[in-house]
């Protein structure tokens, strides 16, 4: 009978964290659909100030170029002055299906503090002690990292990438694009290079876990360049300034993140001595 008890209670308990779980889900599904229609019904505002934006040589990245162009003596080399390749919808659903895509990615987006403090307040309860105080303070952390990379795609990888890829030439064959293929580049770039930026985050969470150290992130800092090009090449259209432009700032992170692992060890170090004298 103790045992049949000892199994129920673990079921109950399972079940409660499953339970747990799919409330979290469906708050956190709630939050993305809530930005997704919020998007959708500004179709218009949406498609033309941001989506179609770096289409614009009036882009506020083209015109920091251009400045930059001037203030280094290059002249207006870095000026865009026309864009010249055509967005075109080949099938009958193409719009309408454009239109969703970029209402739930930007509902993502736009959701992601309130997504991620979800998925969060299910996983709290289960740290103890150490854990716990690891954590403290992620979902701000999060948030404004993620924040900071979505703007870092869109401003910076994203107008650069589309300048590239739809101006290149071959022969005398015109860049006709299609809408769909366009929509996938911005939202990769925006969206990847926001994920991207949890770099800090993680390495924060398990230096204060003890399971990396600076030495360790050290070691490892060149498979970790490997890695960023790999990663870069993939969310990237295929030329090597998008991809180096996403590999900076990743290591740029990486780097953070050994000088916060060395802190942290530090601390520890000190809280150490402190206890045994």
């Amino acid at each position: 009978m103790a045992n049949e008890e000892g199994e129920n209670k673990e079921e109950m308990g399972f079940m409660d964290h499953l339970e747990e779980l799919r409330r979290r889900l469906f708050f956190a599904l709630i939050g993305i659909l809530s930005g997704s229609i919020t998007l959708f019904v500004m179709k218009d505002w949406v498609f033309e100030r941001l989506i179609f934006a770096p289409r614009n040589p009036d882009f506020i990245t083209f015109r920091a170029w251009c400045a930059l162009g001037e203030f280094t003596g290059a002249g207006d080399r870095l000026c865009v002055t026309d864009i010249t390749y055509e967005l075109i919808n080949t099938t009958m659903l193409g719009n309408f299906s454009a239109h969703i895509l970029v209402s739930a990615i930007g509902g993502f987006i736009l959701s992601f503090p309130w997504t991620f403090n979800q998925i969060w307040r299910f996983i709290r309860p289960g740290l103890h002690g150490k854990e716990a105080s690891a954590a403290r303070g992620v979902t701000w952390a999060a948030t404004v990292l993620f924040f900071l990379g979505v703007c870092f795609g869109y401003f910076v990888i994203a107008p650069l990438s589309l300048q590239f890829l739809g101006h290149y030439e071959i022969g005398d064959v015109k860049a006709r694009i299609a809408l769909m293929s366009y929509l996938k580049t911005v939202a990769s770039i925006t969206l990847a290079a926001g994920l991207i930026f949890q770099v800090p985050v993680v390495v924060h969470f398990l230096a204060k876990l003890g399971l990396v150290t600076p030495a360790s992130l050290r070691k490892f800092r060149k498979h970790t360049l490997v890695v960023t090009l790999i990663i870069a090449a993939i969310i990237t259209p295929p030329d090597l300034t998008s991809q180096v432009l996403v590999a900076l700032p990743v290591l740029g992170l990486y780097e953070i993140g050994i000088l916060q692992a060395r802190r942290i060890q530090k601390r520890q170090e000190k809280a150490e001595q402190s206890a045994n004298t």
